[in-house]
């Protein structure tokens, strides 16, 4: 009860723009562009954006990318890995530096939940949270708050593609056509590396992490996506293995599963080494035969956090690494795989 009264309180000075403090604060939002105003489709309903956001508090782990690529800036992101200022891997750090006066966002957290007394306090009129798990009780508390676009329908929590992402995101700032454009110049690099490596076309593949055990990335996840656009092809039964997840550990019992024409990990820092030591594993032809590919967790070289985000401002990043990665992997040579 006493969580609650403090919720309403913030709620009502952030209502009423009592705030101190946030006057001050530099506008942060899209231009005037674009037709309002716009309702956008989720998991829990309708959300209408009446007119071009000024203050956008991002709850989905993802979404400042798509927004500063739209030349906005949030007031906040929630943090994911990194402890980037901002929220803000060099990427999208590099667009936050076009704008003039530009402040970094706010971090918040999620370890323990949406943090519902800060969002409140920073006087948002957009909510975000597109990659996210937002609950039906999250998207009640935070609609109290503001719009609030959560997670669309008929894909898992965690499982909204970037391309949806980046248009969704377009619409409610007011900027659709740039969102396409930006979506679409993706996708013809996309098209660019089918092109130029027919050797990927129908070959199975699979990304996954040695987290617990092994995790494996379903056929509704943004990264596992990424091997489809390239021409790769998901493992039959994938998506039975794991459940309605993103994805899920699996037994050692099932570790054959791994055994792909192609395997990408994304082992922490320091767990290549221990990976491919192991004693289930080293034995598997993907292994033998040098047809896995390891993307360690270093954020010097970014590939590693650019891979994860799987956003607009990334994927040059994944593009022009991950791919001749993935071509030394399946070329017959193991001396070759990177």
């Amino acid at each position: 009860m006493r969580r609650l009264l403090v919720f309403l309180a913030v709620l009502l000075l952030a209502l009423t723009g009592c705030g101190s403090g946030n006057d001050e604060a530099p506008q942060t939002a899209a231009s005037q562009g674009g037709a309002f105003p716009v309702t956008i489709k989720n998991k829990y309903g309708d959300t209408v954006v009446e007119k071009a956001p000024q203050r956008i508090v991002t709850v989905g782990l993802v979404e400042q990318d798509a927004l500063l690529a739209l030349g906005v800036v949030p007031v906040a992101t929630t943090e994911w890995f990194g402890e980037k200022p901002g929220a803000l891997f060099p990427w999208a750090k590099a667009k936050l530096g076009d704008h003039d006066n530009a402040a970094v966002p706010q971090v918040l957290s999620d370890k323990d939940g949406i943090q519902f007394e800060k969002i409140a306090a920073l006087r948002p009129d957009l909510i975000i949270g597109l990659y996210s798990g937002i609950s039906a009780d999250d998207y009640q508390k935070l609609t109290a708050i503001a719009p609030t676009v959560a997670q669309p329908a008929g894909v898992p929590d965690y499982g909204v593609s970037w391309q949806v992402v980046a248009r969704t995101v377009g619409q409610a700032v007011g900027k659709p056509a740039q969102a396409d454009e930006l979506v679409k110049g993706i996708e013809t690099r996309f098209a660019e590396v089918r092109a130029q490596h027919p050797e990927f076309k129908g070959r199975p593949a699979l990304m996954a992490t040695p987290y617990e055990g092994y995790f494996i990335y379903g056929t509704q996840d943004p990264r596992s996506r990424l091997l489809t656009d390239f021409g790769f092809v998901l493992p039959d039964g994938l998506d039975k293995a794991i459940g309605d997840k993103f994805g899920a550990n699996i037994s050692a019992e099932r570790i054959s599963l791994l055994d792909q024409q192609a395997l990408v990990w994304f082992p922490t820092k320091g767990g290549t080494a221990k990976l491919k030591a192991d004693p289930l594993y080293k034995n598997l032809k993907v292994r033998t035969e040098g047809r896995d590919v390891f993307v360690e967790e270093n954020y010097d070289d970014q590939l590693y956090g650019a891979t994860s985000f799987v956003s607009v401002l990334s994927l040059p990043i994944v593009l022009d690494g991950l791919v001749p990665k993935l071509a030394a992997a399946v070329d017959g040579n193991p001396a070759t795989n990177a």
